[in-house]
């Protein structure tokens, strides 16, 4: 029985922090799925690929090192702006399809985080939620995070950029940016890190612990 935690939730509204710290508490496998796209928005730019042109897309998708995903080039604000492009596109977003539920059955748990982890890649997650918060709190903290990457950049252009993310993930026609019918609805705001990761755990902690417990027979 595999046993997964969705976190999907938009830009800077701490998922990714969240599902980290989920899967340090259980023992489970972390994967960022936001990172896979910047990676292929990465090779793009590398191959001096056309973010404009699909195949050029799907061509770097298929040769992406996952292990790089902590690479501090993947945060910048053109490879944002290029993997915002690249998720849109079907035969990208098919690509990494299997490496996702691949890794979503590794064991003995996996959290993944992204946007569209509880409605298309594990639909039938152990336990989904969905984080948010108000738009000038997130670009302040990605303000911050880019800041302690020694990345400069301006708060206002973070939020304009933020923004034009959300409209963008929410309004495209493959797999929309939208909280799964069951997930859990979180909105970090008023939160500090670790009352956030209390409220998260609350809420995934019981559908995890009866998963747990199925597995091992009761």
């Amino acid at each position: 029985m595999t046993i997964v935690i969705a976190v999907d939730g938009t830009a800077a509204s701490g998922k990714g922090t969240l599902a980290k710290r989920l899967a340090a508490h259980f023992g489970f496998a972390h994967l960022d799925s936001g990172s896979l796209y910047r990676l292929v928005a990465l090779r793009v730019l590398a191959t001096k690929g056309d973010p404009k042109k699909e195949e050029d897309a799907v061509k770097a998708a298929k040769v992406i090192d996952p292990k790089r995903s902590s690479d501090p080039a993947i945060r910048t604000a053109e490879v944002g702006k290029v993997a915002s492009v690249v998720s849109a596109y079907p035969a990208v977003r098919a690509a990494l399809l299997e490496f996702q539920r691949a890794f979503a059955r590794t064991p003995p748990g996996a959290v993944i985080d992204g946007r569209d982890i509880g409605t298309v890649i594990c639909p039938q997650a152990t336990a989904k939620l969905f984080v948010d918060a108000k738009p000038e709190i997130r670009a302040r903290r990605r303000w911050l995070e880019l800041k302690s990457m020694g990345i400069a950049r301006d708060e206002a252009e973070l939020l304009a950029e933020i923004k034009a993310r959300d409209a963008a993930d929410m309004s495209r026609l493959i797999s929309p940016l939208r909280p799964a019918p069951d997930a859990f609805l979180l909105d970090t705001s008023d939160m500090a890190i670790d009352a956030a990761f209390a409220a998260a755990l609350a809420l995934v902690k019981p559908g995890v612990e009866n998963a747990l417990k199925a597995r091992q027979g009761g």
